[in-house]
């Protein structure tokens, strides 16, 4: 199956007249993505991509019906009335691609987010894809790339790095494997939705029977997921690869959130927790197949 997006998800987008929001509103369409609406103050009535546009979210769903998920193609000044307004809206899930937002205003919208029962996916999130069904954000690049990378499959993928997060479902498709979902978790210090908190979602999905992860160094999250899986709330094979092991401590990388400090967020030290907790990290991304076949008995 796959988790949080599928091809029965109606989505809309928010900026979508913009240079980012038209662009990556055709991918997704172009993907298969129901993407059912978009949003642009004082444009309301025009179309992009064949997509309606309307002046607000509120108007957009009485006029489309219930939507589930919404990408918020907004600079990160901003973005928080965009995300504010879809949460009133009643929208449960929604993706915020946008670096370098306000560390007060993600508290805002992660604390807003919580009352309402909601999901953000990010800030600083490329998405989430899952092959042959839907694509939210722009994870994937295009259509051309996204169906050479990503191959269904039993395997839940999340990556830290935006770059690096074709890597694993290629790797996971060319050992005969392929891909569940596959979500960037974002670059921000302060995410929506933390690995811990997909972890729980993999572990639901039936039809997911292990995840791969290109961890980096910096940050908890690893040690978060470390500590769901020694709690017995995710069963599954956990294999990872965690980038940057020769960083020294308290060096600075482009993330935010990639920065080791007074002991926390090294490699070594997420590897020991992972391990610790019944997790395998693997030294290099080639390892992460054969690893997962064994653990799979496939």
């Amino acid at each position: 199956m796959s988790i949080l997006i599928d091809e029965k998800t109606m989505v809309i987008v928010q900026g979508i007249t913009g240079r980012e929001g038209s662009l990556r509103s055709k991918y997704m369409k172009d993907y298969g993505t129901k993407v059912v609406a978009g949003t642009s103050p004082g444009r309301g009535g025009q179309e992009v991509n064949g997509i309606p546009v309307y002046n607000t979210v509120k108007e957009a769903i009485r006029a489309q019906g219930s939507i589930d998920m919404s990408v918020t193609f907004i600079p990160g000044t901003v973005v928080k009335m965009a995300i504010l307004e879809a949460l009133d809206a009643g929208i449960k899930y929604i993706v915020s691609p946008a670096e370098r937002v306000p560390l007060h205003d993600i508290m805002e919208i992660v604390s807003v987010a919580k009352k309402e029962g909601a999901t953000i996916i990010g800030p600083g999130s490329l998405g989430l894809l899952s092959p042959g069904k839907a694509v939210a954000g722009w994870l994937g690049g295009n259509v051309e790339w996204a169906n050479m990378l990503f191959q269904p499959g039993p395997i839940g993928v999340l990556s830290r790095s935006g770059g690096e997060s074709g890597t694993l479902p290629w790797i996971l498709k060319n050992g005969g494997l392929g891909v569940s979902t596959a979500i960037h978790t974002g670059t921000e210090p302060i995410l929506g939705m933390s690995m811990a908190d997909y972890l729980l979602l993999f572990e639901k999905d039936e039809q997911t029977l292990g995840v791969a992860v290109f961890g980096e160094i910096g940050g908890s999250q690893e040690e978060e997921a470390a500590e769901v899986i020694k709690a017995g709330e995710f069963t599954k094979p956990f294999v990872i690869y965690i980038a940057g092991v020769a960083a020294p401590e308290g060096q600075r990388f482009s993330h935010a959130s990639a920065i080791v400090e007074r002991g926390r967020g090294s490699v070594p030290g997420k590897v020991k927790a992972l391990r610790e907790a019944g997790a395998y990290p693997v030294e290099t991304p080639k390892e992460i197949v054969p690893t997962l076949k064994r653990l799979l008995n496939l």
